[in-house]
Formats: structure tokens, C-alpha cells, sequence
């Protein structure tokens, strides 16, 4: 926190793109300023707080703590750690208990969207009725008992990770429209 008595807003611009948190002028109003200070601690806390918790998923989720030493596999785990690098969208297949999540997990925070939200969502744990809502969001009116605006769970995911377990339980339509959502990088909420 920078404190001057013959301050410009250009001077304050420049301090703060230097690195100051923040700059204020006298005379001091000592309550404004512990105020000012706690807002300014709170967010360092809470920035180091996201700092550990991104480090702790990097290092849970290090493709190295990924076991398996057929050669399908590390050809499986080289395939992750080079689809981690690239913004494209993953399908992973193979049977209930075999780790879908867990290399989701592993290229997500393996990648540039590490500091963003991961969302896992099991699609055969929604009601049909609720899945096209619960996806893409809704506008206010758009059914009975939509009073006001909703973000979908493509919305919290955005920029980071969405992913989505048992698609085949979607109804067929739903599908398509979640083909066109992903190949369009266009999320159409209902209503």
C-alpha cells in the first residue's frame, strides 16, 4: 500500500502497475485504512489459499502417480499427457471402475485449465425431465417453476473442465444438441 500527501491519479496508476495493492492519500482516515489493509489481506489469503489447493491437484493428479505398465497403457497415458497440452475436447471410453475420471482429472489439472472449475456431473443421476436445465441453464418462464435465471452446469465449467459420466443414459435429442453445444462452443439455454 503506497501513502503520499501530493498524489495524481497518474501517479497512482503508475504505483499500482508497478505492483502497489493500493494507494491512498492524506490525511489518513486510520479506520478506511484497517479496512483497506483487511480487504487487502483477505484476498492474499484467499489467492495463496487457491495457489496450494491447485498445487495439491497437480501433484494428486501427476500423470507419473498413474500406475500401469502394459504397453497399452502407456500408450493410453502418453495420448493424455499430449491431449493436455490442446484445448480439444476428450471422449473417454471404457467400462464402469477403469479410471474415465481419473485421466479427466489427470489432463485437467495437467493443463492450462488447472485454475479453473473441474465439474463431474453423472448424467444418469438426473431426471430426465431436469437433464436439458441442469446442462445448459434456463431462462426465467421457461417452464413452470423457472422464476428466475439459471446457469447450467456448462456455465460453472466455463473455461475449465466439464465432465459428463454415463451420456449413453441421455435421451437421444439431448445428445444431439450436446453435439452441437460442443462443436459450436455455443451453450443455448432453455426458453
Amino acid at each position: 500500500m503506497i501513502m503520499t500527501e501530493h498524489g495524481t491519479l497518474e501517479s497512482a496508476i503508475e504505483v499500482m502497475q508497478r505492483g502497489a495493492d493500493d494507494y491512498i492519500r492524506k490525511p489518513l482516515d486510520l479506520q478506511a485504512v484497517a479496512a483497506r489493509l483487511k480487504r487487502m489481506l483477505e484476498h492474499r489469503s484467499l489467492a495463496h489459499e487457491s495457489l496450494l489447493r491447485e498445487q495439491e491437484m497437480a501433484e494428486r493428479y501427476d500423470f507419473r502417480k498413474i500406475v500401469g505398465e502394459s504397453e497399452a497403457m502407456k500408450r493410453v497415458l502418453e495420448m493424455v499427457r499430449r491431449v493436455a497440452r490442446t484445448d480439444s475436447t476428450v471422449l473417454i471410453t471404457g467400462p464402469s471402475g477403469t479410471g474415465k475420471e481419473l485421466i479427466a482429472r489427470a489432463i485437467h489439472y495437467n493443463s492450462g485449465r488447472r485454475a479453473k472449475p473441474f465439474v463431474a456431473v453423472n448424467c444418469a443421476a438426473i431426471a430426465e425431465s431436469l437433464m436439458e436445465s441442469e446442462l445448459f441453464g434456463h431462462r426465467k418462464g421457461a417452464f413452470t417453476g423457472a422464476v428466475e435465471n439459471k446457469q447450467g452446469f456448462f456455465n460453472y465449467a466455463s473455461e475449465g473442465t466439464l465432465l459428463l459420466d454415463e451420456i449413453g443414459d441421455m435421451p437421444i435429442a439431448l445428445q444431439a444438441k450436446l453435439l452441437r453445444a460442443i462443436e459450436s462452443h455455443e451453450i443455448i439455454p432453455v426458453g
